[in-house]
């Protein structure tokens, strides 16, 4: 009989689901993985049938009450099996006690229900090129992320996420291959945003902002990093107004998942949340 076991991922073992994560078409960011290991060094599980990896999951825990589950993921020809079930029972259980979230691809969304995930909103991922030219609103400023004390960023980014990360958003600002900017008026962040290098299209996220115009002011300046590449933002439909931009920009709907919680839907800021930051771990 195959012996399967399950063991912590390493560094190269998240590299390893970042390219599983590619074959399935989710576009994962060119140097996500450094920002993922530092989240959580130990959230990251593989299931290895005779030494093999066979399913991989991400179960991050964020604070003491709250966790996301990602990459979940068996090889194609492995499926059907049970390896990714027992996977999941092992994840799950590392995540017990907390309100635990996830971006869950349509097709998996009636077992994600089963297992006790309720939908919050749909994520649209919108792609295509954006105009490189438009400046920001009078009175706001667009820096580098990069040059604010950190608590700034850290303090921005807790409205539209239920649990502190500084570890992962330090290293996610701050990886090879992306640009971080902060919107700022008056001293104070008005809007935040992240591009990073992906296999095709690069990604934004997160992308938060005051309003559209800010949001608009920031998809435009990081694309302008790379003009002749395409750009994708994991678009939230519980803010209309982000729903609205994408189409006012012409972006094309590419890929959907849906946000589900085992717990109430945190309560964030709605409203400025033009762009998910990560649908792998939150």
């Amino acid at each position: 009989m195959p012996t399967f076991e399950i063991t912590t991922a390493s560094a190269d073992d998240i590299r390893m689901m970042a390219d599983w994560a590619h074959a399935e078409g989710w576009n994962p960011g060119l140097t996500d993985g450094q920002a993922f290991f530092a989240a959580d060094p130990c959230g990251f599980l593989i299931g290895r049938l005779d030494g093999a990896p066979a399913s991989c999951v991400s179960v991050v825990r964020y604070g003491s009450g709250f966790g996301f589950l990602g990459f979940y993921l068996t090889r194609p020809q492995l499926r059907g099996q049970g390896y990714g079930s027992r996977l999941w029972a092992a994840g799950t259980a590392r995540l017990a006690g907390r309100n635990t979230g996830l971006d869950g691809v349509v097709a998996q969304q009636p077992a994600y229900r089963k297992s006790g995930f309720l939908p919050a909103w749909t994520n649209l991922r919108y792609e295509g090129l954006v105009p490189v030219d438009v400046a920001p609103p009078p009175g706001v400023t667009l820096v580098d992320a990069r040059t604010l004390p950190f608590g700034q960023v850290t303090a921005y980014d807790r409205r539209f996420f239920p649990a502190e990360r500084d570890s992962f958003l330090a290293a996610w600002t701050t990886s090879p291959g992306r640009t971080a900017l902060v919107a700022l008026a008056e001293g104070e962040v008005r809007g935040l945003a992240v591009l990073r290098a992906c296999r095709t299209s690069s990604r934004i996220g997160p992308l938060y902002a005051a309003t559209p115009e800010i949001a608009l002011a920031l998809v435009s300046a990081l694309a302008a990093t790379d003009p002749s590449t395409p750009v994708a933002v994991d678009v939230p439909d519980v803010n209309p107004a982000a729903v609205r931009l994408a189409g006012e920009l012409g972006l094309t709907p590419s890929f959907e998942t849906a946000r589900m919680y085992t717990g109430p839907a945190p309560d964030v800021d709605h409203a400025g949340l033009f762009g998910v930051t990560s649908l792998e771990l939150g």
